[in-house]
């Protein structure tokens, strides 16, 4: 039976509630090299977890230097698509943000709609995991609790839009499963995939909090899906590192943008009226970009190709990084991807002609 961890994570209640099995005692992760040997030999990557570490010093200077750089723009992007949520759903609107990039964006959107309308809105935090789906017992949950509500899910960006496929199809299988037809519209921050027709901007900038992992995601790791500790009835599973309190930024990263919004409270109420005029299409067109990087460069699968900052940031954090293509190398929103490169001496390649301002290519095991 799930009951809802007292303590899990290092946010407030008042926050977000994570509706996550809590799997602290387990022992799940690997390292970096044998995690992608097993990934690449057909075990799934929700199945086990990346070793977290106590950030690095460069990482930590680097993420209070992006923050402080691109704070404004954060919380900016934060009110547009805030806005956008609040004119479509109103008090109606639970917020259910995917773990765990997803989850400080909830908090943001939920501290903004507070600050500006004065509501303050549920939101939750529930794991969606590529080619296994959603959380659906955590999606009955909040059903259950709100009835007659409208769920809006959240997630930090796109990059290739294979969360918003997935979620997608798990809005359709929920439908068929239970009759319950789930608005599978994604609210993100930044949509440089144009997966999604609500987002707060469509430029491919570093979201701050992609620098870190799990100190700035309220401490919580990746979640889990390995069916020898989650059951049927089970939510989805993520563990809390406690151990990690002393390197925790994530309530300086929410108090840091929070601090934004009053200045930015009128722009992001015009942009959105903007966008909400004339949102474009939702074309994939980055899959696309992807898709031809994947054939120019010989890759075996799409999953090996990372656009987007944050997912590049992520491959040089966690993943064998193999190169890193930048559309404009001098771009000061890539001088972060350099630093990480050079220190793990991957080779960058000028690559003009893409949307996003990077992408990474993860190395395939085995190879020199």
């Amino acid at each position: 039976m799930n009951r809802i961890a007292e303590k899990f994570g290092s946010y407030s209640k008042d926050d977000v509630v994570f509706l996550l099995k809590d799997l602290s005692r387990y022992s799940l992760e690997g390292s970096i090299e044998q995690r992608e040997k097993n990934i690449q030999s057909g075990q799934h990557y929700s199945e086990t977890l990346p070793i977290e570490y106590q950030p690095p010093e460069n990482y930590l200077s680097l993420f209070w230097e992006t923050l402080d750089e691109y704070k404004r723009k954060t919380a900016l992007s934060t009110g547009v698509v805030s806005e956008q949520i609040w004119k479509k759903k109103g008090e109606n609107a639970v917020l259910v943000s995917l773990a765990r990039a997803g989850t400080p964006v909830g908090i943001l959107i939920k501290r903004y709609l507070y600050e500006v309308y004065g509501v303050r809105l549920p939101h939750y935090s529930i794991s969606i995991i590529r080619d296994r789906g959603i959380d659906e017992n955590a999606i009955k949950h909040i059903l259950n609790s709100h009835p007659g509500c409208n769920i809006q899910f959240v997630d930090g960006w796109t990059g290739k839009g294979a969360i918003s496929v997935e979620l997608t199809k798990a809005c359709r299988q929920f439908h068929e499963h239970y009759g319950v037809l789930l608005d599978d519209t994604l609210a993100v921050l930044a949509d440089p995939g144009f997966c999604t027709t609500l987002y707060g901007t469509r430029e491919d900038f570093l979201i701050p909090s992609a620098c870190l992992n799990s100190t700035v995601s309220g401490l919580v790791s990746r979640t889990v899906l390995n069916e020898s500790l989650i059951g049927p009835e089970d939510y989805h599973g993520a563990k809390y590192y406690r151990e990690l309190e002393e390197a925790d930024v994530s309530n300086h990263y929410l108090s840091a943008i929070t601090e934004e919004f009053s200045a930015i409270k009128q722009e992001a109420a015009e942009l959105a009226a903007k966008i909400m005029e004339n949102p474009g299409e939702a074309c994939f067109k980055g899959m696309k970009e992807v898709q031809r990087i994947q054939e120019e460069f010989k890759i075996g699968s799409i999953n090996f190709v990372k656009p987007g900052v944050g997912e590049t940031t992520r491959v040089l954090l966690r993943r064998l990084p193999w190169k890193i293509l930048m559309r404009d190398p001098k771009s000061p929103y890539v001088r972060h991807i350099v630093m990480l490169a050079r220190e793990r001496n991957v080779e960058i390649i000028h690559y003009p002609d893409m949307s996003y301002t990077c992408c990474g290519l993860i190395k395939k095991t085995g190879e020199e």
